[in-house]
């Protein structure tokens, strides 16, 4: 068996051994149920537009929260070292790592489909090509940002300082779209284009371009590349 999916599996387990990553879906699942229910009762439409506008901000504190251990507890608890014994090497700590937390991450998702099907016994019109998009864009925002989480989680021993490390760079991916009358109109381009949530909302409109996925694919991979880095030079020290 590939000794990352073995990482990845005891890390998914051991999120579930402790309440916390119940406690974490729990709250996503609220939320994300609240914000789909309210345009249900209060202006009587049933779609998926309202979880697909909030679940992104949720993001912003759930992944840095899944992801702040994931090696800041292996560096702080010396098991980090211990693990260098092991014929197993950087590259697949970072990537059996990061499974298990898009894992969780993909969970939380499944369980929001529930307003999916409420929705189809509503009898409304749905647009699937619409829905399949934004959870597309869920996913890749999902790696995205769980990819930075590790990156920060492999700065710091303090899973605390990962935490708040990881929550202003995805903060800043996140809300810079938002920014963009008061950066240079020659630099406006550029932080359009770095933007996660521009990217996202692209995706989540019903159509994927290449562009975006370039985007959370490089993205993604410049962050678990950083890691990896990160881990080697730790060793070598």
């Amino acid at each position: 068996m590939n000794l990352a999916k073995i990482i990845a599996a005891k890390e998914l387990k051991g999120y579930f051994a402790s309440p916390a990553a119940y406690i974490v879906l729990v709250i996503f699942l609220l939320l994300g149920g609240w914000f789909f229910a309210s345009p249900l009762f209060l202006s009587n439409t049933s779609d998926l537009r309202s979880l697909f506008g909030i679940v992104p901000i949720i993001y912003l504190f759930f992944i840095p929260a899944v992801t702040m251990n994931l090696i800041s507890r292996e560096k702080s608890t010396g098991t980090l070292e211990t693990m260098a014994t092991f014929p197993i090497n950087e590259t697949q700590i970072i990537m059996g790592k990061f499974w298990a937390s898009l894992c969780l991450i993909g969970i939380g998702l499944l369980f929001t489909l529930i307003h999916l099907i409420t929705i189809m016994l509503l009898g409304t019109n749905i647009d699937y090509g619409a829905i399949f998009c934004g959870y597309i864009g869920l996913i890749l925002l999902g790696a995205l940002y769980s990819s930075i989480g590790l990156f920060t989680s492999s700065i710091s021993n303090n899973p605390i300082v990962a935490f708040i490390i990881s929550f202003f760079i995805v903060f800043f991916l996140f809300i810079i779209q938002y920014s963009l009358f008061f950066i240079p109109p020659f630099l406006a381009g550029f932080f359009q284009y770095i933007s996660s949530g521009y990217h996202f909302d692209n995706i989540s409109r019903g159509v994927i371009d290449t562009r975006n996925l370039i985007y959370f694919i490089s993205g993604t991979a410049l962050f678990l590349r950083l890691s990896i880095t990160l881990l080697e030079t730790r060793k070598w020290k």
